[in-house]
């Protein structure tokens, strides 16, 4: 009686969101042994205006980037604020009218931006257009099983760091007389991010592993479960525009019964309906399960607040995680 209920409570759901409910795309964890390794960076003209240099970033984690490489030399708008689904994202005239009058463009990429993706490329035809993302070792990136490239790669701050490279090197090409500003810079931020990475290990390292266990929305915190050695398990797959199984969710409730999972949790970005649904799951089971509490995934929070940098967005994640499985 149980699935039955959690199966109509769901096609409700996924009617009202206008899915198909067939079967599930969750990926495993895979890495695709045979990627080309990106052409080494190279900006052809430099900068020859006045004034800060212009730059427009796709999300906020970006645009964190930008900000901390560029210092006072730079003029950094991101197109995706607080909440924002990026899989889902479309340009509307006023972003285009952004992006054409940038100087420099910085995106994810790993096909996060989605339906802006042909659009930025189409960019970096005409001005400097990088996805940071894409400047990883390929070996180092996640794969679903079809073969798509999972762009979550900032929940894993070493790996991120990583792709701060980019920016540095970009801009060091694009402004030659303020390169030694931008190294010391990109220096200093990529230090922070060592010693967040580190504070994430510590954190969850005093949560017992058989409790370690990450139940959210979409598939996004692979790269998380990684680093710091965590079970991640998600309704969606790596994108939000993939569609969630009955049976897939059914599955979901078998494992948070049997393991006894006292939390799962929602994500900012994304809605929490599906979440809901298995905690409805779980009920009829008579086992309980609560939201542990609201993560930020693809959007940073709000901007001039603790979690509108990536930072503090990450430093929020860690510390709901672990108060929530503790």
């Amino acid at each position: 009686m149980w699935r039955l209920a959690v199966f109509v409570t769901f096609c409700l759901i996924m009617g009202a969101l206008g899915c198909s409910t067939a079967g599930s795309t969750v990926e495993s964890e895979t890495v695709a042994p045979h990627e080309p390794v990106p052409a080494a960076i190279h900006v052809s003209k430099p900068f020859a205006g006045n004034g800060l240099i212009k730059i427009v970033c796709t999300t906020g984690m970006v645009a964190d980037f930008a900000k901390n490489i560029g210092g006072s030399h730079v003029s950094v708008t991101h197109l995706m604020g607080e909440g924002v689904d990026p899989h889902l994202y479309k340009a509307s005239p006023g972003d285009v009218g952004q992006l054409n009058a940038a100087d420099v463009i910085f995106y994810s990429g790993l096909h996060l931006e989605g339906k802006m993706s042909e659009l930025l490329a189409r960019m970096g035809s005409r001005k400097p257009a990088f996805a940071v993302a894409e400047r990883i070792p390929p070996e180092r990136i996640l794969h679903a099983e079809g073969g798509a490239a999972d762009p979550h790669v900032w929940f894993d701050v070493s790996l991120w760091s990583e792709a701060a490279e980019t920016v540095r090197e970009v801009l060091c090409q694009f402004d030659p007389p303020h390169a030694a500003e931008y190294q010391k810079n990109a220096a200093a931020y990529r230090q922070r991010l060592g010693e967040l990475h580190q504070y994430a290990q510590e954190q969850l390292a005093a949560v017992a592993p058989d409790h370690r266990v990450l139940v959210t929305a979409h598939d996004a915190f692979r790269y998380f479960g990684r680093a710091y050695e965590v079970e991640v398990r998600g309704i969606q797959g790596i994108s939000t525009d993939s569609e969630a199984g009955v049976r897939h969710v059914n599955e979901l409730v078998d494992f948070l019964v049997e393991r006894k999972i006292k939390a799962v949790f929602i994500e900012t970005s994304v809605s929490d309906q599906n979440i809901r649904s298995l905690l409805e799951g779980c009920q009829s089971r008579g086992h309980k399960v609560v939201i542990g509490g609201e993560l930020f995934s693809d959007a940073m929070g709000k901007d001039n607040s603790p979690t509108g940098t990536y930072e503090g967005m990450v430093r929020h994640n860690i510390d709901t995680i672990v108060k929530a499985l503790k």
